[in-house]
């Protein structure tokens, strides 16, 4: 008999849950995926706001305390089981790899989730922008400058970046995934997380709430911030989230636990 991988179990398991809600209420799964940047756009905004006060008080400290206050953001995510596009791209990947669901059923619920955190990246980034920390706010403030450097990266630059992001971002899955006391979870999440934020990588649903909550806070487009810079950012943070939560890691240890050997996940 074949070792059994516990690590993929757990995954069949939720793949199969995913394909079950969005087959008897395409409605709730939509809403999970909403709520998804309802979570991502509070990590956003406590972290630009933590980011902007501290470069007041220490010059070049904000970035160390918005990757470590982003980091809650997936914490949040995971716990309140929202669905969250770029972890349904490892999911998917696999779920097709072990012949769990097909092509049309993966896109179907990879597409579906996508779209549904672009409406509420949106929609949260316009209502936060509405509170207090976001008012009045200087054209050089970390926020601003932060989200214009990202428009100005190359394609390779963001494609690269986009691999490693949710390298990063599936990594702390599938730990969470593997572990048992919640508090270790947590750790573990905002510590590799962590490495993605600090280092400026680019997620593709993570910068849905962060542009909007720029542009509706900055009153229109901002500094580099056109409709072809937006989709240049966004196509490509996406082509490389997907090489790196999908294949990289989806696939590659999707194909490592396909095996005789007692050595699996």
């Amino acid at each position: 008999m074949d070792p059994v991988s516990a690590l993929f179990e757990k995954i069949d398991d939720s793949i199969l849950k995913k394909v079950e809600l969005i087959e008897s209420s395409y409605t709730r799964y939509a809403i999970r995926a909403v709520l998804a940047c309802l979570f991502l756009t509070l990590g956003t905004a406590i972290a630009f706001g933590t980011a902007m006060q501290a470069e007041e008080v220490a010059p070049g400290s904000g970035r160390f305390l918005y990757a470590f206050m982003f980091s809650w953001s997936l914490v949040m995510i995971l716990f309140m089981n929202a669905e969250l596009g770029t972890s349904n791209m490892l999911y998917m990947t696999v779920g097709v790899y072990r012949k769990k669901i097909d092509i049309k059923m993966a896109s179907k619920i990879l597409f579906t989730c996508i779209l549904f955190n672009l409406i509420g990246g949106i929609f949260f980034g316009y209502l936060i922008s509405l509170t207090g920390t976001f008012q009045d706010l200087s054209v050089d403030n970390y926020m601003f400058t932060s989200l214009a450097g990202k428009l100005e990266k190359s394609t390779l630059q963001i494609l690269v970046e986009g691999i490693f992001a949710n390298v990063i971002v599936n990594t702390a899955v599938l730990i969470s995934l593997r572990m048992k006391d919640d508090a270790g979870k947590v750790l573990a999440i905002i510590f590799v997380i962590f490495i993605f934020a600090f280092l400026g990588y680019e997620h593709v649903i993570a910068n849905f709430p962060a542009f909007s909550l720029g542009y509706f806070t900055f009153g229109g487009s901002m500094a580099n911030m056109t409709v072809s810079s937006l989709i240049h950012n966004l196509t490509f943070a996406l082509l490389g989230n997907y090489i790196g939560g999908g294949l990289v890691i989806g696939l590659i240890y999707a194909w490592l636990n396909n095996t005789s050997s007692s050595y699996v996940d």
